[in-house]
């Protein structure tokens, strides 16, 4: 009987050797079998970031080119005003020299009006004759 009892015991040690055994492979077997498919859709997932950044860079590419073609119109538009305008005297700069004249101009006439309102008065000089006196004459 004892030799049935260690015999039954072995038996039992024996099949959870093999129980742990067999847990092991069924989970090497799952995680494998996991990250085959992980490993697929990384793939499938890295192909669609491929497939979106070359869309998003040939828009990127169209709307780069628009905009440096608005740019050389706008230039061309902005040159063509610009000669416009010089050809009509409206230069800017032309324009702030103008304004330089004109304000040593103003201060030259404040002075002149300034001395004259210095100067004593003196008597009125007499009025020329007026038309009507001289028709009557």
């Amino acid at each position: 009987m004892i030799k049935e009892s260690a015999a039954n015991a072995e038996e039992m040690a024996r099949k959870v050797w093999l129980a742990g055994l067999g847990a092991y492979g069924k989970g090497f077997e799952e995680l494998t079998g996991r990250m085959e498919a992980l490993s697929t859709e990384s793939n499938k997932f890295f192909d669609e970031l491929v497939a979106k950044g070359q869309k998003i860079e040939d828009e990127g590419k169209v709307k780069v080119e628009s905009v440096k073609n608005d740019v050389v119109a706008k230039t061309d538009i902005e040159s063509r005003i610009e000669t416009v305008r010089s050809k009509l005297g409206m230069g800017g700069n032309d324009n702030d020299q103008k304004i330089e004249d004109l304000s040593a101009k103003i201060d030259a006439l404040t002075a002149a009006v300034a001395k004259l309102a210095a100067e004593p008065k003196t008597k009125p000089a007499a009025k020329p004759a007026s038309k009507t006196a001289a028709k009557k004459a």
